[in-house]
């Protein structure tokens, strides 16, 4: 078959290599779509990966090939959604259920082979079957749709009522579907703060108000902000860029008891100033992280359902949410390496890079 492998930092080849020989609990799955997500970049070029070679890509969607010996005949020819985190299921977490904060767990992409290939080796737990009306590309969206969902709700209760005020800071692919999610839930005090013009335009087309998007290139975010919120900052601050100034950002404009959750993947060491620290004292403020998403959980209280992503899966599957109006760039999996650069040198502007390796 045909993968783009990654032998070191920055040597990153296409070529031909043998198909995945199949565990007992394993599905062969052949790729139909596959995003390039933001942290692919380093893994790449800058850092590495936990293995190498390596064949990455975390984010894909496909139909099941092939089983290994151990799996039910019925997901043959399956069209499926893949969870890229294969947890350990015997350290605290995972016994809680909790499977998303496993303690020693592998990934597809980054500590064993993921989708940038033809096929794919993947746990058959690791495999969501799709609704006939989802597509491909929307499927390979699931994985940053389900991050999205579960930083949402990390601070939102499943009876929301939509009167708070919230701002997200970071409209890459996780903070935009966050909007959408947002939206999505009745949320209409939303402000979003971006820099540059086409996120603009799809914070826009989300039915954001322009008013309600700020530049932050002007450098007049703190006073656009609390202009708009009365002096108060925002109830709800969802932090999805990863720097300490943006960090400090959340905490000086969120409201007294308000709540800032911490979304992006920071870029280096983060220091908390003093005077940031006394913020969250004197405010009072909750401050929570979040990290991937639910996939293994209980029955969700709102919905039913089991997790981040059968909850994505749900508004996927009744059309409440169109994930697919944020790919800006699709290219055959021999031209991944054209969208990968694109991102590493920011050359265009781009949102989600999709790769289809039937696409010719």
């Amino acid at each position: 078959m045909k993968a783009w492998v990654l032998h070191k930092v920055g040597d990153f080849r296409y070529e031909e290599i043998q198909e995945p020989q199949l565990q007992e609990t394993e599905a062969l799955v052949a790729v139909k779509a596959a995003g390039v997500c933001g942290s692919d970049v380093p893994r790449i070029c800058r850092d590495g990966a936990h293995k190498m070679p390596l064949i990455p890509g975390h984010e894909f969607a496909g139909e099941v090939v092939g089983l290994g010996k151990g799996v039910d005949k019925r997901w043959l020819h399956k069209r499926v959604g893949v969870y890229p985190l294969i947890p350990c299921r015997a350290c605290l977490p995972c016994r809680a259920g909790k499977y998303e904060m496993c303690r020693s767990y592998s990934y597809l992409g980054s500590r064993r082979d993921g989708g940038f290939a033809e096929y794919a080796a993947v746990p058959v737990r690791c495999l969501t079957e799709l609704p006939a009306n989802v597509s491909y590309e929307q499927a390979a969206m699931l994985e940053p749709m389900a991050v999205a969902v579960h930083a949402m709700r990390r601070v939102f209760p499943a009876d929301m009522a939509g009167e708070e005020t919230v701002a997200i800071c970071g409209l890459g692919t996780i903070g935009m579907l966050l909007a959408m999610f947002l939206r999505e839930r009745g949320i209409e005090r939303l402000f979003v703060i971006g820099n540059k013009e086409y996120q603009k335009d799809r914070a826009l087309a989300l039915g954001i108000p322009e008013n309600h998007y700020c530049d932050s290139r002007r450098g007049e975010t703190a006073d656009w902000l609390l202009q708009r919120t009365g002096g108060a900052g925002a109830d709800v601050f969802f932090e999805c860029v990863g720097r300490n100034e943006t960090v400090s950002q959340a905490v000086s404009l969120t409201a007294a008891g308000g709540r800032v959750c911490l979304v992006g993947n920071p870029y280096a060491d983060m220091v908390l100033d003093k005077q940031v620290y006394w913020k969250i004292l004197r405010n009072q403020l909750l401050v929570t992280g979040t990290w991937n998403s639910s996939f293994f959980a209980g029955p969700d209280a709102e919905t039913g359902n089991r997790s981040d992503w059968d909850y994505a899966i749900d508004r996927l599957d009744r059309g409440k949410v169109r994930p697919e109006q944020f790919i800006s760039h699709r290219f055959g999996l021999k031209e991944l390496d054209r969208g990968l650069y694109i991102m590493r040198d920011r050359s265009e502007d781009y949102l989600k890079v999709m790769i289809l390796p039937e696409k010719h």
